[in-house]
């Protein structure tokens, strides 16, 4: 079973990536993106997605330009996500043949970035919009748009969110803080994947 879960590993370094990742794997989540502000992202992706990338989605967090979408392609990885709505990183990484998520909180945001080509929607910041918030994005928005709820979103509010209309999450603090040893990051998966399961069926 995939879930629609998005690991972010903010900080994670290429020597902790591999393991953290199989953690992350064994627990039920297999997307799993390396913010660009983490040290040296690009090898973290590469060295995942060299173990790990036939049974698992990897890619980059905080994509901000088209030469960073370059370089996430040349290191293996298939999903960008970004904390913007900017339509030449979205049509960039659809050139390359990558998955888009670029963050979007309003409708004109939503639209522009489903225009441009993007494959789904980062609600970001989640916990500025709310439930409430993307219940009324909800009603305008194609039924079949994907939205994950990433800023906010946590196992006390996942029924929240999917009732509101939220298809997944991204979760990053909850799941990994820089130092993090992988069993520590099992543990958590273990409680959020539990949550999911439950909320979700």
């Amino acid at each position: 079973m995939s879930r629609n879960i998005v690991a972010i590993l903010r900080g994670v370094t290429p020597d902790d990536a591999v393991p953290i990742a199989d953690a992350l794997i064994q627990a039920g989540i297999d997307k799993i993106e390396v913010p660009l502000n983490s040290p040296d992202p690009y090898a973290s992706i590469a060295r995942m997605v060299e173990t790990f990338g036939a049974e698992a989605l990897i890619g980059a967090g905080t994509v901000l330009t088209t030469d960073e979408v370059l370089r996430v392609a040349d290191a293996g990885g298939r999903l960008v996500v970004s904390p913007d709505t900017n339509p030449a990183v979205i049509a960039s990484t659809k050139e390359a043949g990558l998955i888009s998520y670029p963050g979007a909180m309003t409708p004109t945001e939503c639209f522009a970035a489903l225009a441009a080509g993007a494959d789904g929607l980062k609600l970001f910041p989640g916990n500025l919009v709310g439930p409430d918030g993307l219940k009324a994005i909800r009603v305008v928005l194609p039924p079949e748009v994907q939205v994950l709820a990433v800023g906010g979103a946590s196992p006390e509010n996942f029924a929240d969110w999917i009732a509101a209309g939220a298809n997944g999450f991204g979760i990053g603090g909850a799941l990994y803080r820089p130092g993090d040893d992988a069993a520590t990051v099992a543990s958590r998966a273990g409680l959020i994947v539990a949550t999911y399961d439950e909320v979700v069926g």
